[in-house]
């Protein structure tokens, strides 16, 4: 059965207010774990939104992570029908909201709630009052400490995969295709070097907890020189080797094929670093244009105007487009910079995904191979569907 838009809407209306209502029978504190394309920023209007209409004076917030998520909000409570309770909201990046002290809300909504568990920012939670509290992401933290918590503020209430969507129509269907590329003869000496450099420094660290006994000297004010030196060296051999893959000069020169291999498709391309996101634009000028931190709000705005007229047909970010980012018909990605973490992956991957009738979405991954760019990849999408391993462009 083909999947038409109407259908596609009655079925995330049917899994949002089971949301919903999985979270009022929790008393109203609870998360959310739902793959990027439900409509997670639904279930939030719709919880601020009754909570604040039933409670005349109360009053509510919505964290995000960024200020183009405080104006999508924004969009949504109107898009919603909600325009009447906008003036007792405060929407609020999470960098800003954790300095508040000795506010009560009768309603916290957290998006991106994963990026609200961090130490400096979970202030908030400790500084402030709320009655109800809802949070929600794409993924659940991969730190322990950071998932114990957001599970004792707002225990795990409703969670539904980034496939699972797919499988209920919610989302396009994808595939993803992991694509091989070779270092340049200098970049895999180099590589070689730093690699051993790291090797070493690991077995001064003890091999089998090398990370987390790095961690803990550095944070050991009492550490001795020869462990601060240890663990200084560790981080730089991860740093120096991360940059070669991140950097890789064939990655250019590929993306660049897969671009013209599929010039019809609209697509996003990432990578690891700001400077690397510029270069694999120029590669494909006029066609892109870059979309990254580094570039003013009037440049971004430009950008994504472009992009949605069709003046240009590639966006090319860092991590900017990662959270909460809906690009109207991109149905293509390219991803240049990995890291190995699940919810990175999870949240590119469903920037591309979002429905459109009879459209399959297409995610191309760069990677180097026999590198520890391939062993972070391996671990980024273990827990996705339609990975195909091939050798090349030609396998595309």
């Amino acid at each position: 059965m083909i999947l038409t838009m109407t259908n596609m809407i009655e079925k995330k209306n049917i899994e949002q207010k089971k949301a919903i209502n999985a979270w009022a029978r929790a008393g109203f504190k609870g998360s959310v774990i739902a793959g990027t394309g439900f409509g997670k920023s639904r279930v939030g209007i719709l919880a601020i939104g009754e909570t604040l209409r039933r409670n005349i004076v109360g009053t509510g917030l919505v964290l995000v992570p960024t200020t183009q998520l405080q104006d999508q909000f924004t969009e949504e409570f109107h898009k919603w029908g909600y325009s009447d309770i906008l003036d007792r909201v405060d929407i609020l990046c999470y960098q800003s909201a954790y300095k508040l002290q000795d506010q009560s809300y009768t309603i916290v909504v957290c998006d991106e709630a994963h990026l609200g568990m961090s130490p400096e920012y979970r202030k908030f939670f400790k500084n402030n009052s709320y009655d109800r509290l809802l949070c929600m992401t794409a993924t659940l933290p991969e730190e322990l400490e950071y998932k114990s918590l957001l599970f004792k503020l707002a225990p795990l209430i409703y969670k539904i995969t980034l496939d699972e969507c797919v499988t209920l129509g919610l989302i396009s269907p994808y595939e993803l295709f992991c694509v091989p590329v070779d270092l340049t003869t200098d970049e895999l000496d180099d590589y070689k070097k730093i690699n051993n450099s790291f090797i070493y420094w690991k077995y001064q660290l003890g091999q089998f907890d090398a990370f987390n006994e790095a961690r803990r000297i550095m944070s050991d004010r009492t550490a001795s020189g020869t462990d601060k030196q240890a663990a200084s060296q560790f981080y730089r051999a991860i740093r120096e080797r991360k940059k070669i893959v991140d950097f890789a000069a064939n990655k250019v020169s590929v993306m660049k094929d897969v671009v013209f291999k599929n010039i019809d498709r609209k697509m996003l391309v990432f990578s690891g670093a700001n400077d690397f996101t510029d270069k694999l634009c120029s590669a494909i000028h006029p066609l892109a244009l870059s979309y990254h931190s580094g570039i003013g709000k009037k440049a971004k705005k430009e950008a994504i105007e472009k992009f949605k007229n069709n003046k240009i047909s590639v966006l090319c970010s860092t991590k900017a487009l990662n959270h909460g980012f809906d690009v109207p018909d991109a149905d293509m990605g390219i991803i240049c910079g990995i890291t190995s973490k699940s919810l990175s992956m999870i949240q590119r991957v469903g920037r591309l995904i979002r429905f459109q009738e009879n459209k399959i979405g297409k995610i191309v991954i760069l990677y180097i191979k026999d590198s520890q760019e391939e062993k972070w990849l391996k671990n980024a999408v273990k827990t996705l569907d339609n990975v195909n391993w091939v050798s090349g462009v030609s396998d595309l």
